[in-house]
């Protein structure tokens, strides 16, 4: 496995695909870690060397006390990108990860070739539904997450989905149950606290931005918000709930592909 030392420990990291390629960097979502990539990963690789990470508080990076900040996420992806020695790059963020790119788009665009910000808004959500989340997780830790694993079926895919794939769904739900309660805790603040909806205007890079129909966590509606916000931006919908590039797949991996790839 692959680390980048920051300030406070180690930022986990995998590359994926030809070295002289250009870089397309991968977000992960709340409560899962770079694996949930994975059905992108064969058809990203023909045209782009993929840099997936593990957000602070997920999967094998580090766990810092909270609450964390979708800005200290960001200074995250900067730091991994100076480590690295890559000077631009594409970013692809879903739901958290599409709130730090929606960041970087607005603080560092000159770091991004393009942006695409999947399943996420401007704002997501309120205290009132992050702040019971936050206290239950941080009260209960594992029980907790096991919890909202079995909870988030029905949020992350839509019903037929998860039916007919099983198996996909227990592999990116148990993701959730072993993220670090005080990480997800940390994590549930950053989201709680973004606000980007004054901003959105400042973001020149272009960008996609990628809806789930049945996405209750975050709206089409959301998204739609972003476009109309961002001069030029493009907009995708596909079937799914709010994990669309799971539920979606090879359509999706298909979208982004076009939009990178359009000169």
């Amino acid at each position: 496995m692959a680390f980048v030392q920051l300030a406070e420990g180690e930022l986990h990291y995998q590359f994926d695909g030809p070295v002289d390629a250009p870089v397309l960097v991968l977000s992960n979502s709340l409560g899962t870690d770079l694996h949930m990539w994975d059905a992108q990963i064969p058809a990203f690789i023909e045209h782009f060397r993929v840099l997936r990470f593990d957000t602070r508080g997920h999967g094998q990076s580090l766990v810092t006390p909270g609450p964390y900040s979708i800005e200290q996420l960001g200074y995250d992806v900067l730091a991994l990108l100076d480590a690295l020695h890559i000077e631009r790059a594409h970013f692809c963020g879903l739901s958290m990860g599409g709130l730090i790119g929606q960041w970087l788009g607005i603080n560092a665009g000159h770091r991004l070739n393009k942006l695409v910000v999947c399943n996420t808004a401007a704002k997501i959500g309120d205290p009132s539904v992050w702040n019971p989340r936050i206290e239950t997780v941080l009260r209960d830790g594992p029980a907790a997450m096991v919890a909202l694993r079995d909870a988030s079926i029905a949020r992350w895919f839509t019903a037929d989905f998860a039916e007919a794939n099983p198996t996909t769904a227990k592999k990116i739900t148990d993701m959730l149950a072993a993220t670090s309660p005080e990480g997800y805790a940390a994590n549930c603040a950053a989201v709680r606290d973004a606000d980007f909806r004054d901003q959105l205007s400042s973001i020149k890079v272009p960008l996609l931005v990628i809806a789930g129909t049945e996405d209750t966590v975050t709206p089409p509606s959301g998204g739609h918000f972003i476009q109309e916000h961002v001069q030029g931006a493009e907009y995708a919908g596909f079937y799914a709930a709010h994990l669309s590039n799971v539920q979606a797949g090879a359509a999706f991996s298909e979208r982004v592909l076009a939009f990178l790839s359009n000169h």
